[in-house]
């Protein structure tokens, strides 16, 4: 990768909060190590969503106390989606050659779809983990976000650094190769239709885009076939439920592991960082508060609580052994597809599969759109051979308009007024029976329906 530019979120401490400014990684992460050998140019640490939005209830994404608003380039109202939301608007602003992004649920291929990037959220596993500020290690994999499949597939090949589960798998070491056209000839393409639905977190507007490209994929010789990968609204959203509880208990324990490798700190444990936002309310919680920081505090702090197992194993069968996996065998597909900026980026984040953030154009309204892509373990060659294949055919890459007006600043919340010097939390939470309640999508950031 000769002359690349990089920029990384999530990647050094600096980049969460104002708690950790000033604070001292003890080397690079793992995947910046991988992109500086390769040869590229790190130039530095993008903007996202604060905490990547698993602070407490954000009404809005690609905001952080340190780097402020993240902007949409190609209309600038339009929500950048989140949290890796400063590296794809970097990579779409054409400031860097590439961007690094890290997803727990959504957070590359949101911004990508949302910044009209080809973004891939690798195989957890696939990626080190290592050096990258944590929320779950169970989810957490940083991943391309790039102008072209190009790009993401030379990416791909520096930054894997196979662990936990794709140990002792062979991978590919050039991902290159796997860019053929014609790949689409033959392919059987699963489209479950919830999430082309309002209720899914479908956006009409963005639907009739994505759907452009259904056809665009049948006339280069795919089959679309309907599928089913389950309902996640069943049983009052015990899916979502079940996700947000392993969030929970995964990172109260991995974020207190992070920063007892950083040198000239304060910050100790996740009761150190509610602290310090409650010292520093003006700062930090002018738009909204700590209520996740405060539920994952309550937890046990033990990944051997019996909630937390019973939650990351109905959440496994729900998404991988009777959603992607039954899919992918009872429907005979290469892939699944669902629109951009819907809530069908959960499946494959609790899966751990490979999820391809496709772009195929804009809204009259000019906001980007596109395709999510996904499929089984370790299925990244089939994703990348699909993406090219499209790309080359309907080249979906434009430059950014900047269009619009930047939005105004949001409303004073009230939470710092309303603190009391005695206070410890900015809200009263609590679990319900051990496990964490979320009526929103942790994917997108919208209310679930």
């Amino acid at each position: 990768m000769k002359d690349n530019l990089a920029t990384a979120d999530k990647m050094q401490t600096t980049a969460g909060s104002l708690a950790l400014v000033g604070s001292t990684v003890p080397s690079d992460s793992v995947v910046v190590s991988r992109l500086r050998a390769a040869g590229a140019v790190i130039l530095g640490k993008a903007n996202l969503s604060e905490w990547a939005n698993f602070r407490g209830n954000a009404p809005f994404n690609g905001w952080s106390a340190r780097g402020g608003f993240t902007r949409d380039p190609y209309l600038l109202s339009f929500d950048p989606c989140g949290s890796s939301s400063g590296s794809a608007v970097a990579a779409a602003a054409n400031m860097c050659a590439t961007a690094v992004g890290t997803e727990t649920d959504g957070s590359v291929v949101c911004p990508s779809g949302n910044n009209l990037n080809f973004g891939l959220k690798p195989t957890v596993g696939l990626v080190s983990q290592d050096g990258i500020i944590p929320i779950a290690h169970s989810q957490d994999t940083a991943g391309p976000m790039c102008r072209s499949v190009t790009d993401v597939a030379i990416m791909l090949g520096v930054m894997q650094s196979p662990f936990g589960p794709v140990s002792g798998h062979a991978v590919p070491n050039d991902y290159t190769q796997f860019l053929k056209l014609g790949s689409l000839k033959g392919a059987r393409i699963g489209i479950d239709s919830r999430y082309f639905s309002h209720a899914y977190g479908g956006e009409n507007d963005l639907v009739k885009v994505a759907k452009a490209g259904l056809d665009a994929m049948q006339s280069l010789g795919a089959t679309l076939v309907p599928t089913d990968t389950g309902n996640p609204f069943r049983n009052n959203f015990k899916f979502y439920n079940d996700e947000f509880t392993v969030l929970l208990y995964e990172f109260k324990v991995q974020i207190a592991q992070y920063l007892a490798g950083l040198s000239n700190t304060t910050m100790h444990t996740l009761a150190d960082l509610i602290a310090f936002d409650i010292a520093h309310c003006e700062e930090e919680m002018k738009y909204f508060g700590q209520e996740v920081f405060e539920l994952s505090e309550q937890t046990s702090g033990n990944l051997n609580d019996p909630v937390y197992l019973s939650a990351r194993a109905d959440n496994l069968t729900f998404a991988q052994t009777n959603g992607i996996d039954a899919a992918l065998k009872k429907d005979n597909l290469d892939a699944i597809v669902a629109p951009t900026y819907s809530f069908a980026s959960s499946l494959p984040a609790v899966a751990g599969y490979p999820n391809f953030s496709i772009p195929v154009g804009l809204t009259p309204q000019g906001k980007p759109a596109g395709l999510w892509m996904y499929s089984g373990f370790l299925n990244e060659p089939k994703l990348l051979a699909l993406a090219y294949d499209f790309e080359q055919s309907i080249k979906p890459r434009v430059q950014p308009g900047f269009l619009g007006s930047v939005p105004p600043e949001p409303p004073d919340a009230g939470i710092c007024a309303a603190l009391a010097p005695a206070a410890t939390t900015s809200s009263p939470v609590q679990l319900v029976n051990g496990r964490g309640q979320t009526s929103v999508h942790l994917g997108t950031g919208k209310p679930l329906n």
